[in-house]
C-alpha cells in the first residue's frame, strides 16, 4: 500500500466515517417505510408543527439511545450502523459500521476489512482501522479526526460538518422538519411494534443549513456551491414520533448529481448509558499528522473531504 493510497484511504474514510455518526443521530429525508404497517388515523386534533415541537422537547430531554442506520450515496457507498449516542452534553456515542457496497467498501476490502469502530467525542472522532493500515502506521490502528482539521480541510462543508458533529442529536431530524415550512401529517403507522404518527415535508438544503446552523457567511456560501455542484437541491423527510413524543424513524432521500443519497435510521432504548472515550495514545495517528508527513496540509486542494470518490491507486 503506497503513501498515494495511504492518503486517499484516510481521506475517503474521513468523509465517510463522519458521515455515518450524522446520518445515524441526524438523519434528513425520506420516502419509505419498509416493513412497517399503516393503521388508523389519529382522532386528536393536533397540528403538525404543535406535535412536532412536543417531540423536539421529548427528544431532545432524553439525552441518548440506540441507533441503528443504512445509508446509501449513489455509488459512492451503501453501508449500516449501530451503537449507543448521546447528545445531553455534546455529541458522543460508539458505533460499528460496515461497507455494503460501493467504492468504499472496495476501498475497505483493500485495507482487508469491511467495518470499522467510530468513537464520537466532543473535539473529534476516530476510526479503527485494519492490521493493512496498521502496518502503514507504525503499527498504530486508531485515526483520530479533530473537528477543527476537518473544518479546514473541507472549507464550507468541512464547517457544517464540525458543526453538525458538535450539536447533532435526533432531533435535529424534527427541527429540520419544521424548518421547512412544509410539513404535513400523514397519518397512525406501527413501526416494530410501536403505534406511532408519520409526519412527512420536504426542505430546501442550502436555505436549511442557514436557518440550523452555525455558520459564517462565508462558510454558508461555500458550503452552498459545494452542494450545487453535488447536484443537490431538494430533500424529501418522514419521520414517526411515538405516544412518549420520542422519535422512532427517520427516513431521508435527496437526488445528488452522482445518483440517489438515502439515510434510514431507527432510534430504541432512550436513556441508555453512553460511554465513548479516546483510544489509547500509542494507538492513535492524527489525521493531520499523516497529511504533513505526506507534504500536505489542511486546506490545500488535494486534501478535501468533499469528494471521498477518487479510487485508490
Amino acid at each position: 500500500m503506497n503513501s498515494i493510497m495511504v492518503r486517499r484511504l484516510t481521506v475517503s474514510i474521513a468523509a465517510a466515517t463522519a458521515l455515518a455518526g450524522v446520518a445515524a443521530c441526524n438523519s434528513s429525508g425520506g420516502t419509505g417505510s419498509s416493513g412497517d404497517k399503516a393503521g388508523h388515523r389519529s382522532a386528536t386534533r393536533v397540528s403538525p408543527v404543535a406535535a412536532l415541537r412536543s417531540a423536539e422537547k421529548s427528544t431532545d430531554g432524553a439525552d441518548s439511545a440506540r441507533i441503528e442506520s443504512t445509508t446509501t450515496m449513489g455509488t459512492l457507498m451503501s453501508m449500516k450502523s449501530g451503537g449507543t449516542m448521546a447528545w445531553g452534553d455534546g455529541f458522543t456515542g460508539d458505533m460499528t459500521i460496515t461497507y455494503t457496497g460501493g467504492t468504499m467498501a472496495d476501498t475497505m476490502h483493500k485495507m482487508g476489512t469491511d467495518s470499522m469502530e467510530a468513537r464520537y467525542l466532543s473535539d473529534a472522532y476516530y476510526a479503527k482501522m485494519g492490521d493493512a493500515f496498521a502496518r502503514q502506521a507504525g503499527g498504530k490502528h486508531w485515526i483520530r479526526y479533530g473537528y477543527d482539521d476537518l473544518a479546514k480541510i473541507g472549507g464550507g462543508s468541512g464547517a457544517l460538518l464540525k458543526d453538525q458533529m458538535q450539536n447533532s442529536s435526533p432531533n435535529q431530524s424534527v427541527k429540520l422538519l419544521l424548518a421547512s415550512g412544509d410539513v404535513k401529517k400523514v397519518g397512525e403507522e406501527t413501526v416494530r411494534g410501536q403505534r406511532t404518527t408519520h409526519y412527512a415535508g420536504t426542505v430546501d438544503v442550502s436555505d436549511l443549513a442557514a436557518r440550523s446552523s452555525h455558520l459564517t457567511a462565508s462558510q454558508l456560501a461555500d458550503m452552498k456551491k459545494q452542494l450545487t455542484t453535488a447536484g443537490i437541491t431538494t430533500e424529501d423527510l418522514d419521520i414517526w414520533v411515538d405516544s412518549k413524543d420520542l422519535l422512532v424513524k427517520a427516513v431521508s432521500k435527496a437526488e445528488m448529481s452522482s445518483g440517489t443519497m438515502s439515510s434510514t435510521t431507527y432510534y430504541s432504548d432512550y436513556g441508555v448509558k453512553v460511554s465513548a472515550a479516546a483510544p489509547p495514545a500509542g494507538d492513535t495517528e492524527d489525521f493531520k499528522d499523516l497529511l504533513k508527513a505526506q507534504g500536505m496540509t489542511p486546506g490545500s486542494g488535494d486534501t478535501a473531504t468533499g469528494s471521498g470518490s477518487g479510487s485508490p491507486s
